[in-house]
């Protein structure tokens, strides 16, 4: 832990000048209390740094929270161990790929899954409860549940260190949250056209108003949506690792399940105040608290157990966090090295996953070592097939 400044305190050993600098324009905000906490896979981000945690005071950000609204991850401990599986992997890997839907726009052609049809009833329900209809943000929100994206979001089988399997990914909310998220950044602009901002997304609503109370609501909403997305997957996920081991979905037993976001924003109690606690790349790690922190393409990922450290507002990181641009990997980096990066590791051998290298992300083992006093490793993940959208 290194504090900055009054309002800004550091668990990134790996800081550049423009985040950190980023991180001190957010912490200087008039209703920041106590402080900005800063995770130690940090890194620029738009609106606010990638990597933050961000407590406020009758007000909040919407572009510090993000625009991939509730975004996280899900894993899932089979009874499997490595040696129960098949050797050819590719199989297990094209079965994932057909069953959900990849890249950003990707959408199922139809609604005919039972579980999905139970979870968009719940969303439709959950968003007449407080007066939205999602199909105002797209009329495609139905058909995204149960979709991957792409970028750095991923859906693996991986194997711990007593060889067990786990089943792991990550998304989040979709072309509606983004919308949701837009929309929402666009009234605070609006809103806070007469007012002297250091940045334009920095851009604030203020609690008591209309305006934050409609924010709050289709929120956390799109929260719930990101949740029930990734269960989505999962059991699709599940369906198809079952059928490859023999045995369908109903063989598989799913000894442990952990689900958490790592953009999101709750009401949480910390230093004698009520606050929004906005956490834009980080996952909730209060004591005892079952978390995921992935690696990078490529690298070990981590289950966890929080610490529940205060000065850093019961929060960890949320993964490896970029080092290189995505435009700045692809100059830096060639498919060449990526396949030697992934060797071992069943994957799609393609130059659209060149920026996703894990060399354009920061060290996670120095992430970790950063995280020593937030979280408790449990579980260390290695890869045994990786699934991505272009």
């Amino acid at each position: 832990m290194k504090q900055i400044n009054p309002k800004l305190i550091s668990w990134a050993s790996i800081l550049e000048d423009g985040t950190r600098d980023q991180a001190l324009t957010t912490a200087r905000m008039p209703f920041i209390h106590p402080h900005l906490a800063l995770m130690p896979d940090a890194h620029l981000g738009l609106g606010a740094t990638v990597g933050s945690v961000i407590p406020t005071l009758g007000a909040i950000i919407p572009a510090a929270v993000g625009v991939d609204i509730g975004c996280g991850m899900i894993a899932v401990r089979t009874q499997f161990t490595t040696d129960r599986l098949p050797a050819d992997r590719r199989p297990v890997r094209e079965a994932i790929e057909r069953a959900v839907p990849l890249s950003a726009g990707a959408a199922n052609g139809t609604i005919s899954r039972e579980h999905t049809e139970q979870r968009l009833e719940t969303l439709a329900a959950a968003a007449e409860a407080v007066g939205f209809d999602p199909a105002a943000y797209g009329r495609r929100w139905q058909l995204q549940l149960g979709t991957l994206g792409s970028g750095n979001h991923f859906i693996e089988i991986t194997a711990d260190e007593e060889h067990r399997v786990w089943l792991f990914l990550h998304s989040g909310s979709r072309g509606v949250g983004n919308k949701i998220a837009q929309h929402h950044i666009d009234v605070a602009r609006r809103l806070c056209a007469g007012v002297d901002l250091p940045h334009r997304d920095l851009a604030y609503l203020t609690e008591g108003t209309e305006e934050f109370d409609s924010y709050i609501a289709q929120m956390r909403w799109a929260q719930q949506y990101a949740l029930l997305n990734r269960e989505e997957m999962m059991d699709r996920v599940v369906r198809q690792f079952g059928e490859w081991v023999g045995g369908g979905a109903a063989s598989v037993v799913r000894a442990e399940e952990i689900n958490c976001h790592h953009n999101y924003t709750e009401q949480e109690t910390h230093f004698g105040e009520r606050v929004w606690l906005s956490r834009k790349g980080a996952i909730n790690a209060e004591r005892g608290r079952a978390g995921l922190i992935p690696g990078s393409m490529g690298t070990a990922s981590y289950v966890v157990s929080g610490l529940g450290n205060t000065m850093a507002l019961n929060s960890a990181p949320h993964g490896a966090g970029r080092e290189y641009s995505r435009t700045r990997a692809r100059k830096t980096f060639t498919r060449e090295q990526l396949r030697a990066a992934m060797a071992g590791i069943e994957y799609r051998d393609t130059d659209a996953f060149i920026d996703e290298i894990p060399a354009a992300y920061k060290d996670i083992d120095q992430v970790m070592a950063d995280a020593a006093d937030l979280v408790e490793i449990r579980h260390t993940l290695r890869q045994l097939v990786n699934v991505k959208g272009d």
